[in-house]
């Protein structure tokens, strides 16, 4: 089930979210935000996969030999 959660942008975001939409970018002013919304998580996962990396190139990583390893 959808909310509606509403937010106040100063004139001059708004404007550029109208203009992206306009332009074709994007199918409405929510799809505009879904998708700001789906890259940010992208970046936190990115962000976790990086340092996952880095704790592991430093040693101080688990390995993981099954899933079971999760629990």
């Amino acid at each position: 089930m959808r909310q509606v959660i509403n937010i106040s942008l100063p004139p001059k975001t708004v404007t550029a979210v109208k203009k992206a939409v306009k332009e074709g970018n994007f199918i409405s002013t929510s799809e505009f935000f879904r998708s700001l919304l789906r890259d940010w998580q992208e970046g936190k996962l990115l962000n976790n996969l990086d340092e996952s990396r880095r704790a592991i190139k430093a040693g101080k990583g688990k390995v993981l030999n099954s899933l079971k390893d999760l629990r």
